[in-house]
């Protein structure tokens, strides 16, 4: 869960529902060792007002944890003083022996959200562009109601760390309204109905469903919270009119992360590197589904800024953080500084990718409330510029 500020309350229960003795027979392609960790949220930020809800993370094993990575699971359930509802579902699950991946994305949002325009230059601020036909640039609400459903199955190849695979991805937009203080917005003004006018896409709904190649290398010690190793990721989307989508199109996502540990004794002592590239191919694609800040799976990225504060039709993001224990011989409560940029490029507005890069910073406080499983509440604060900075509460690590 992602909060402006944090005014909550955090209540962490383990529920151990299978057995645990090192006698235990580990059942393949079974739910072994399930563990789930409720946190009751209470949160504010300026697009959803007061959040209440649940912010539950789940781990289990589907075969022996010797040969078997951890599957997890992260959900919120949350609702909101603008009568929102959000509700998600990620998941990333080992079969036995790492032969399957199944990653997982499952959102319905009945929410708003701000929009800045296109393109790293985007102003904080409202102002008309004579560039784009007098177009309202800058801060402008929208609602929205948003049915994602991701699934990607990915199979191992031999022993090695590399998986191909394929999976279906649908996102369905709809409702969508402008609002500024004085009201909504006329369409010629808003950024988001500028666009899809421009683009030959309807301002209020639309589909984007397709079909999805990629390769994987999970080389992770732990994909919840890695302490060592690499993790990398290709993938090609595929968005024809056939299966849905109002438009055909193409999507590249790249995304490489990298753990430097820096001390052999206190693996918790580490530098984690995380690359990430999101790229429209060929086609248009609608406003909200052009690449965007915070928009990754686990919406980790750009802390500093808002979710959706830069979007174009190509992004590119960089970050590096350390992550240290705060104990000597304990592993409770750890520390993390972090630095990131992003850059954007939007042809609407003429400006190219590097044109300008938007840098973030900030530091954090993680509790680890397991230490097999590496469960751990994460707290940060974020800055960016130009006056954007931003609280977040996460469960497990940012990547």
């Amino acid at each position: 869960m992602k909060s402006g500020l944090l005014l909550g309350l955090f209540l962490t229960i383990t529920l151990k529902l299978s057995a645990q003795s090192d006698s235990i027979v580990y059942q393949p392609n079974k739910i072994n060792q399930f563990k789930i960790v409720p946190l009751p949220a209470i949160g504010s930020n300026p697009a959803n007002g007061w959040l209440f809800g649940l912010a539950p993370s789940a781990t289990w094993y589907m075969g022996d944890p010797a040969t078997t990575k951890m599957s997890n699971l992260v959900g919120n359930f949350l609702y909101t003083t603008k009568k929102q509802w959000i509700f998600s579902s990620r998941s990333n699950i080992f079969s036995d022996e790492n032969k399957l991946i199944f990653i997982g994305d499952w959102r319905y949002f009945v929410t708003s959200q701000f929009t800045y325009g296109l393109g790293s230059s985007a102003p904080n601020g409202t102002d008309f562009d004579p560039s784009q036909g007098n177009v309202l640039w800058g801060k402008q609400g929208m609602d929205f109601s948003l049915v994602r459903f991701y699934e990607t199955v990915l199979k191992r190849i031999g022993d090695s760390k590399f998986y191909i695979g394929a999976g279906y991805h649908l996102d369905v937009h709809s409702k969508i309204q402008s609002f500024n203080e004085d009201g909504p917005i006329n369409s010629q003004f808003f950024t988001h109905d500028a666009y899809n006018i421009s683009k030959g896409f309807d301002i209020d709904r639309y589909t984007l469903s397709g079909i999805s190649l990629n390769m994987v290398m999970e080389n992770r010690d732990l994909a919840v919270s890695p302490y060592e190793k690499n993790f990398a990721w290709v993938q090609y989307k595929i968005n024809p009119s056939f299966l849905g989508s109002d438009q055909s199109s193409s999507l590249l996502m790249l995304d490489y992360r990298h753990y430097i540990n820096l001390s052999e004794r206190r693996k918790r002592n580490l530098i984690a590197l995380w690359g990430f590239g999101n790229f429209v191919v060929s086609g248009n694609v609608p406003y909200m589904n052009l690449p965007s800040i915070t928009w990754d799976m686990f919406g980790r990225s750009g802390r500093g800024y808002a979710q959706g504060r830069f979007r174009g039709e190509n992004m590119v993001y960089s970050e590096a953080e350390w992550r240290f224990p705060l104990q000597q011989n304990k592993e409770t409560f750890g520390g993390t500084v972090f630095v990131n940029a992003a850059s954007f490029s939007s042809k609407t507005s003429n400006e190219a990718l590097f044109n300008k890069i938007n840098p973030g910073y900030g530091m954090g406080l993680r509790v680890m409330i397991n230490k097999k499983n590496r469960t751990t509440i994460a707290a940060d604060y974020g800055f960016g510029q130009k006056g954007n900075s931003g609280f977040y509460l996460n469960i497990n690590e940012s990547f």
